[in-house]
Formats: C-alpha cells, sequence, structure tokens
C-alpha cells in the first residue's frame, strides 16, 4: 500500500467513525417495549474494529512520514512546514483584505482613514508564499504517491 492510499483511507475511516457516532447516539435510547433501530452492542463493537484499524494506520503513516526523506528534509518536517505556510498565507491574506479596506472620505473635513501597510508588497509577498506552498504540496504528494507505507 502506498502512502497516498492509506491516508486517503484514513480520511474514510474518520467519515466511518463519525457516521458511527451518529448511529450509536441515535439508538441510545428507545421509548419503553421498542427495539432500536440497530443493535447497540454491534455498533459498538464496528466503532471499537473502525478505531483500532484508524489506531494502527496513522501510527504507521507516522512513522513512515518520521523516516521518509525529501530534499534533507522528513516528510513530517514538510508536513509542519506546509501547514505553517498555510497559515502564513491565511494571515497575510487578511492584513491585505483589511488593509485594502479604506474608508472615502465625502468632505475634505472628514479623518483621512490610511493603510499601515505596503499592501501591494505585501500581496507579492502572499503570492509567493502561495506559489512556495504549491510546490511543496507537490513535493508531498509525489513522495505520498511513490511511498510504501
Amino acid at each position: 500500500m502506498k502512502l497516498a492510499e492509506a491516508l486517503q483511507e484514513r480520511a474514510d475511516l474518520k467519515i466511518r467513525i463519525q457516521n458511527l457516532r451518529q448511529r450509536l447516539l441515535s439508538n441510545a435510547l428507545v421509548q419503553e417495549g421498542e427495539k432500536p433501530s440497530e443493535d447497540p452492542a454491534e455498533l459498538l463493537k464496528e466503532l471499537q474494529e473502525t478505531l483500532s484499524r484508524e489506531e494502527k494506520l496513522v501510527a504507521a503513516i507516522n512513522l513512515r512520514n518520521c523516516i521518509t526523506r525529501v530534499e534533507n528534509r522528513s516528510l513530517t518536517e514538510m508536513i509542519a512546514m506546509r501547514d505553517t505556510l498555510t497559515e502564513k498565507i491565511s494571515i497575510y491574506r487578511d492584513i491585505v483584505s483589511a488593509a485594502s479596506n479604506i474608508a472615502s472620505r465625502v468632505s475634505g473635513r472628514e479623518i483621512r482613514i490610511l493603510s499601515t501597510y505596503d499592501v501591494r508588497a505585501l500581496q507579492k509577498e502572499t503570492d509567493r508564499l502561495a506559489s512556495q506552498l504549491r510546490e511543496l504540496n507537490n513535493k508531498i504528494q509525489s513522495t505520498n504517491w511513490t511511498t510504501d507505507l
């Protein structure tokens, strides 16, 4: 199994766990004399098996991410870098949006509102970071599809 396939299975397991959670909650109570629509014991068993599979899969993925190296960095380091870049880009975009929202004046007597940022330079840096993020994501994805779990 390739690392990318394991990541897809992990995502599927998360969805399945959420579905099982809902089904367990839906069958937690019944009116006296009625039966639940699904057997709670069977649902709990299925949940435990699914959680166990997820635990083993996540451990294997994390271990592989730690030992797989790309351009002198582990996949774990690359993922941390990607997460940080994503957050930085989001913050920069928020700053650009806020700094670009300059209120217009109706008369010369009103207070002028000025941006404290060089919006153009910040936007250019945001675009550069976004490009860097795309390249990093491509490297991670490429590695995920060529690395055995």
